[in-house]
């Protein structure tokens, strides 16, 4: 088993992953290939992502805060 790193891209009205040549070579991959995927997002919820989204607004109560906060995620 071998493990990448890649980005999902919007193909038409869906969505795809690239698969590295070295990968499709080594696996003998062809189109039609059956092939396992498993998912494993990374979710931007780090300190430096949060502040990122209050860098600059108003000094408010905090449930406020934290609502817009949650509607500025849900836009990604």
């Amino acid at each position: 088993m071998e493990i990448i790193n890649t980005k999902v891209k919007k193909w038409g009205n869906s969505f795809g992953i690239i698969l590295p040549i070295d990968m499709v070579k080594n696996n003998e991959i062809k189109e039609g290939t059956d092939i396992e995927v498993r998912i494993n997002t990374k979710n931007k919820t780090k300190a430096r992502d949060i502040f990122g989204i209050l860098k600059g607004k108003p000094i408010r109560d905090t449930d406020d805060l934290l609502k817009e906060v949650d509607r500025d995620f849900e836009k990604r």
